[in-house]
């Protein structure tokens, strides 16, 4: 696995709350934050992934079947379009 280096630079209280976190896992600080990075990122890709899937079998006459339930009357204070 190669690896690649990158300056961080946290505010003070996400950095303690980090390391306390790290502490308690039984890692150090590196090592803590490698793992949520690699948590948020697969995170992130399944949701995109997951998303393009259902998007790529949308229809417009799915959306038709949605908005066709919507009531027909005026918008709300303040939902108004703007002319």
């Amino acid at each position: 696995m190669s690896k690649a280096t990158y300056p961080l630079k946290l505010p003070a209280s996400v950095k303690d709350a980090a390391a306390r976190l790290a502490r308690e896992d039984g890692v150090s600080l590196n090592q803590w934050i490698a793992a949520a990075v690699a948590e948020k990122v697969g995170a992130v890709e399944t949701a995109a992934s997951f998303l393009k899937a259902r998007a790529d079998t949308a229809t417009g006459s799915g959306l038709r079947s949605f908005l066709d339930r919507v009531p027909d009357r005026p918008p709300q204070t303040g939902d108004e379009l703007e002319r």
